[in-house]
């Protein structure tokens, strides 16, 4: 177990992926499920934030485990506007988990890590800006939410590939759409809607031509293609640069060029992305930089 000194300390709380990317690979989902759940599905990169750390005795203070009787022991404090707020073992335990899926083989339970402990402090406070500006989702908004990012509302099914029962998946995923809504509030920046691949052609043949892919380029395209005209609208936007080599126009265009209209789409994209999650980063840096937390304990 290591001490800590009073200091100002970024703390990093995971890195979000996007899948569909050009080339790209696959999206997995991991644990703990706070992260899986609410930072990969609000896509906000590396969120980092500055606590004012610093240590303290307390229960659990100069033990690697605690039993049963100790769960509810405070191993943490954390001050936001003013509030103190004390943090048990328990409570961030089972941010990751059931505490039967935790529990070591003697029926105790290791102590959080000081970046569980971070994890669960921050999102309580994002938790606690989001009910001081009125907040509020439904089981409607809930249920959206999770088919949205998970494909499912069957609480049951997401929280069995966690070790979560059903009544804290969906308090998780309630948490995770009250921030999404949070976030949204806030960020001035417009994402748009992820841009979706052209369909290849069976024969695997790039230089073939159809109205579909015509189409499609035009409806990346936007105002820089002059349908009247059946030719670009102007030549200084993301689109033209990428694609004048190619012949198109409002009846044809080959595999090859949708294709690269995609990959200009898919980078534009990107960059949006990219500004909004560096927007909502600011945002709860300057949450986080209000806020000082006391642990009982730390581990590595």
């Amino acid at each position: 177990m290591a001490d800590s000194t009073t200091e100002n300390t970024s703390v990093k709380g995971g890195t979000a992926t996007t899948s569909g990317a050009p080339k790209g690979t696959k999206r997995s989902l991991g644990t703990p499920i706070w992260i899986a759940i609410c930072v990969v599905a609000l896509v906000v990169g590396v969120l980092c934030g500055h606590f004012l750390l610093s240590s303290g005795s307390g229960a659990a203070s100069g033990k690697t485990t605690v039993s049963d009787s100790e769960l509810d022991s405070t191993i943490a404090t954390y001050t936001y506007s003013g509030t103190s707020h004390a943090i048990t073992t328990r409570e961030v335990l089972e941010q990751n988990g059931t505490l039967d899926n935790q529990a070591n083989s003697d029926g105790t339970y290791n102590v959080p890590s000081a970046d569980s402990i971070l994890n669960y402090a921050r999102n309580k406070v994002i938790l606690a800006e989001a009910e001081a500006k009125g907040i509020t989702v439904s089981d409607d908004d809930v249920s959206a939410y999770a088919q949205g990012m998970l494909g499912t509302d069957d609480y049951a099914t997401i929280g069995s590939n966690y070790g979560l029962d059903e009544d804290a998946t969906k308090s998780l995923l309630h948490d995770a759409a009250v921030i999404k809504k949070l976030r949204d509030s806030v960020i001035t920046t417009t994402v748009p809607d992820q841009p979706t691949a052209p369909t290849a052609p069976s024969d695997g043949n790039e230089d073939t031509a159809s109205a579909e892919y015509a189409q499609y380029i035009i409806g990346l395209a936007g105002d820089e293609w002059d349908s009247t005209n059946n030719t670009w609208a102007r030549t200084d936007g993301s689109y033209y640069p990428a694609l004048s080599t190619y012949s198109i126009s409002n009846d044809s265009a080959t595999y090859a060029a949708a294709e690269q209209a995609y990959y200009v789409a898919y980078s534009n994209y990107s960059t949006t992305v990219s500004q909004a999650s560096s927007e909502w980063t600011t945002y709860v840096n300057t949450l986080l930089a209000n806020t000082s937390i006391q642990m009982s304990s730390l581990t590595v």
